[in-house]
């Protein structure tokens, strides 16, 4: 990997991390329960009930893709072999590395 293409990296990923320490929060407010002493009507009370579920799976994706790419801009930063493939030592392509951070193998090893 090119320096500059580690750059690109890392400057995506810090934009990427920054929108999620931005979002986690929001959906950590989106999943608090509603006391039963609301009067939101029953109804209204199922429709929050589907909605808390769906911001919890959210918030759970958020924080492994958050912890994900802080472990990839390390070591982005450590290795010098960051962005080759663990099995035939090929680079991985930007696209790759932007959608999985965490993998180690291009896309024909990865098969």
């Amino acid at each position: 990997m090119t320096e500059k293409e580690r750059t690109e990296f890392k400057k995506f990923a810090a934009e990427e991390i920054a929108a999620l320490e931005t979002e986690i929060p929001r959906l950590a407010e989106l999943v608090k329960p509603v006391a039963p002493d609301n009067a939101i009507g029953r109804i209204s009370r199922m429709d929050n009930i589907v909605n808390q579920s769906v911001a919890e799976a959210q918030l759970s994706k958020a924080r492994v893709r958050l912890a994900r790419l802080r472990e990839a801009v390390k070591r982005a930063d450590d290795d010098e072999e960051f962005g080759l493939c663990m099995d035939c030592g090929e680079p991985i392509p930007m696209a790759r590395l932007k959608a999985m951070p965490e993998t180690g193998y291009c896309v024909d090893c990865a098969e």
